[in-house]
């Protein structure tokens, strides 16, 4: 029946394999039932039912994913839109979270129209095969960069933006320790050797003092946990900042749609073409369905009670650890399911076993580059923008945005403005009135 389903055959993969991949996507993302409550409590919402709404959440967006498009893509609340909802919208312009929710869904349905009508298809083919393997290897140094800084292997500095962390601290010690094991796993091509990585050191943590009196892995108190009750934040969303201050309002909303669409776009082209799944002149078969899903989880998203829901980079892990269709996907979100009730397991997987991973699949990531043809430069020059834009500015959306005004300058400076489409120069432009803060995006 999964093999039907899923057509496993067809695309060369086995039941274990996506059930393998499917729990290395869960460790590598399980991070966010802890970190969105942590962040949108400080706009004012009850952390505990946000930690079960972020689960359900994840859990249906996932689902309807699989099954609209069986791509192994797991999606959640995001990372970035949370912190934005939060202090920019929440803090920042003093906007009550039920009305910030308002936003969300809006944003949704806004989507989910141009989704439908097709435009959102046109804007992901619109955007040029070199870029869009860029984009791959930027979200490969992205999610590299991410799993480095988690880990304290490289911190903060003032003079220097980042330096090297304290490589004699126990946590980021194992940390390496982690990289180089599931460096040599990989190398040996051991079956499961991400998820066998994040097993291993989350064990050797158990017996690894971190420095502070505790443990790198800290045994949980208990293993089973009723999940808290998602009546506080559910169906409390409305309109009413919005009808009362639509012009404020206007430049918040354009600001997220923007900022959601483009890392959806980014995520998605990036880890389907990891996958295998991107056909060789760059065009993504069932990018409609994907796109309309995604539209549907962010409206679910607002409904729910929390921040945007959107496609994880994560994901990547499970394409590496060989989730090639949406079985992977759908054993994500049934652990996420399992986890409101497994959470002090769970939540005790430490960030030095989960950081290792996501170094090893930006390295699988970055090998994409090797596919793209630097030797004109109007070709290079917006390849490697991207490439560096979406680690440094720590946005795929800006990234992106920054190789299409690069790449649309050049080619009309050239003389070769048809090269590109007029959906590019037209996302371009509106990049620029985004990325410069020009009205209506400035707020």
């Amino acid at each position: 029946m999964f093999k039907r389903i899923f057509d496993l055959d067809a695309h060369k993969t086995t039941i274990g394999r996506e059930l393998q991949a499917g729990l290395t996507t869960f460790a590598a993302m399980a991070y966010i039932l802890a970190v969105n409550p942590l962040i949108l409590k400080d706009a004012g919402m009850p952390q505990g039912a946000l930690v079960t709404v972020t689960a359900i959440t994840a859990a249906f967006s996932t689902i309807l994913m699989a099954l609209m498009t069986n791509y192994p893509l797991a999606l959640a609340p995001g990372m970035g839109i949370n912190t934005y909802f939060t202090y920019s919208v929440c803090i920042g312009a003093g906007i009550p979270w039920q009305s910030a929710l308002g936003f969300v869904f809006i944003n949704g349905a806004v989507f989910l129209l141009i989704s439908v009508t097709g435009i959102r298809e046109k804007i992901v083919n619109s955007i040029p095969l070199n870029l869009k393997l860029a984009i791959t290897c930027g979200v490969g140094l992205f999610i590299a960069f991410i799993g480095l800084k988690n880990a304290g292997i490289i911190v903060a500095n003032k003079a220097t933006f980042v330096s090297q962390g304290d490589f004699s601290a126990p946590p980021v010690a194992l940390a390496l320790f982690g990289i180089a094991l599931a460096a040599v796993l990989v190398t040996r091509k051991i079956p499961g050797a991400i998820i066998l990585s994040i097993l291993g050191v989350t064990l050797i943590g158990i017996f690894i003092p971190d420095g502070t009196g505790s443990h790198v892995t800290v045994w949980p108190h208990s293993i089973f946990s009723l999940p808290a009750s998602p009546e506080p934040v559910m169906l409390k969303l409305n309109f009413n900042y919005v009808i009362a201050h639509f012009a404020k309002a206007l430049p918040i909303m354009l600001t997220l749609l923007i900022v959601d669409m483009f890392d959806n776009i980014g995520t998605l082209i990036g880890v389907t073409k990891r996958a295998g799944l991107m056909k060789p002149d760059g065009t993504l078969p069932k990018v409609g369905r994907a796109l309309i899903s995604d539209s549907i989880a962010a409206i679910v998203s607002s409904l729910s009670g929390t921040s945007t829901v959107v496609s994880y980079i994560e994901s990547a892990s499970g394409v590496e650890a060989g989730g090639r269709t949406g079985l992977t996907a759908i054993t994500t979100a049934l652990l996420f399911l399992g986890a409101l009730f497994f959470s002090p397991l769970i939540l005790a997987i430490p960030t030095a076993a989960t950081a290792p991973a996501l170094v090893i699949v930006g390295v699988f990531m970055m090998q994409s580059v090797i596919e793209i043809d630097m030797s004109e430069f109007s070709i290079a020059a917006p390849v490697v923008i991207t490439i560096l834009a979406i680690p440094l500015t720590f946005s795929v959306a800006e990234g992106l945005g920054l190789g299409l005004i690069s790449a649309a300058i050049l080619n009309l400076v050239q003389g070769e403005g048809k090269k590109l489409s007029s959906v590019t120069y037209i996302i371009a432009g509106v990049f620029f009135l985004e990325l410069f803060k020009f009205w209506p995006f400035n707020n």
